[in-house]
């Protein structure tokens, strides 16, 4: 598996679509390589610093039960997740995030995958895929990263506070500095940060809207128990 995986981002850096990268490395569906992979194909910092310039960006929207949603993504995986009011908001919000990379909606090199990825986070907001890991192209530190990859561990249904992924992450006084990695998500679902609660039970922040954040989380609550039963 670790060969494969190797060979499948080999690929993907020789310019090959995520879809055929995955299956000449001999994965036989997605759900192989993305159980598989770490999930992080990130940007580098050059990159991201340049504001995009040199990416090619796909997006598509699609409606859905917290309203617009958006998805973005390189031909190395997703790169936005982003939920809103309108399509045109989330489309100028996408262009001032990477002002200096290629845009549009229309890649037909790397849509096959953008669609499976749209479905897999309709499936994630329907509570239907709880533990995908989508492969991201997302610029971040090393701290914002195991930041998010303890909020990846958090269950369906359940919450944490700052306080408590800081002390998860063995850095307990920076629990501010938790509370910015979260901030700075740009892959809405795909990294929970939605999860993460002030330590009085109040929901803190969300760059989405602490209306959907209260959704989020009670829907998912209602989710867990039907599973349980």
């Amino acid at each position: 598996d670790s060969q494969r995986l190797k060979n499948f981002k080999d690929n993907v850096k020789g310019g090959s679509s995520v879809t055929n990268a995955m299956y000449d490395a001999g994965y036989g569906s997605s759900r192989g390589l993305y159980e598989k992979s770490s999930a992080q194909l990130g940007m580098t910092p050059a990159t991201y610093g340049r504001g995009g310039r040199g990416m090619r960006i796909i997006y598509t929207t699609a409606d859905c039960s917290l309203g617009r949603l958006l998805v973005a993504a390189t031909n190395r995986g997703v790169c936005s997740v982003a939920l809103g009011d309108t399509d045109a908001d989330l489309i100028s919000n996408l262009f001032a995030e990477y002002p200096s990379a290629s845009i549009d909606s229309r890649d037909t090199s790397i849509a096959p995958s953008l669609n499976l990825w749209l479905n897999q986070v309709l499936d994630l907001l329907a509570g239907k895929a709880p533990n995908a890991r989508l492969p991201l192209d997302v610029q971040a530190t090393g701290f914002q990263w195991q930041v998010w990859e303890e909020l990846r561990k958090i269950p369906l249904g359940q919450t944490r506070s700052y306080q408590e992924i800081a002390a998860a992450i063995r850095k307990p006084k920076a629990v501010r500095a938790v509370a910015r990695a979260c901030a700075s998500n740009h892959a809405a679902l795909i990294i929970p940060c939605h999860r993460v609660i002030r330590e009085d039970k109040s929901l803190g922040g969300y760059r989405w809207g602490l209306a959907r954040k209260e959704e989020l989380l009670k829907r998912e609550r209602e989710i867990s128990l039907v599973n349980s039963d």
